[in-house]
């Protein structure tokens, strides 16, 4: 396979898992917002509060947060310091780039196998819902290995990229400066 397919193979799984991970994530804002609306129209309108919105929201809100990290990495979108990057040409930016994109991916798979633990646990305790007592929280909880399993898919595909001599999309090369992206976007 040559560097080019092997580029464009990475970034199209990327792409395609964080896509549809951001995708639920939307819904999971939508069903966020009438939840709230829900809860605050029982609360003040009815006088009758819910006593699971708070929690339900607050899981939803984990789901947004974990199916949507993946594509915020592919799209370059984290929180990141890159005034080194700017500065760097050549080898010195492709090297930089790799290095944060495999802090990324470390923490992405101490956050998957970590995260897998947590489920493990809560799963061989029963622990349920405080405010729905028939609900188990393990399968919330699951989010927390998916979302950053996928994080780790996306960011190990950004360092074939890099290691294929590409730039991964989004991530523009310094000014008077042409890298290949990895082409499929």
């Amino acid at each position: 396979m040559t560097r080019d397919r092997i580029a464009a193979s990475a970034t199209a799984a990327a792409r395609w898992a964080s896509t549809c991970a951001t995708a639920i994530a939307a819904v999971a804002v939508l069903a966020c917002f009438a939840v709230v609306c829900w809860g605050v129209a029982a609360r003040y309108f009815f006088n009758r509060p819910l006593v699971w919105s708070d929690e339900v929201s607050g899981w939803l809100v984990v789901g947004i947060v974990m199916l949507a990290i993946a594509d915020c990495q592919r799209r370059n979108e984290n929180i990141g310091v890159d005034l080194l990057l700017e500065k760097s040409h050549g080898r010195r930016r492709a090297g930089l780039l790799a290095f944060g994109m495999a802090m990324v991916a470390i923490c992405a798979l101490a956050m998957t196998w970590y995260g897998v633990e947590m489920v493990q646990f809560s799963r061989m305790l029963d622990l349920r819902s405080n405010t729905i007592g028939w609900v188990p929280v393990w399968p919330v909880q699951v989010l927390v290995p998916l979302g950053a399993g996928l994080l780790l898919v996306v960011s190990v595909a950004q360092l074939i990229i890099v290691a294929t001599g590409r730039t991964p999309d989004h991530y523009d090369a310094p000014a008077g400066e042409s890298v290949p992206k990895a082409g499929i976007e």
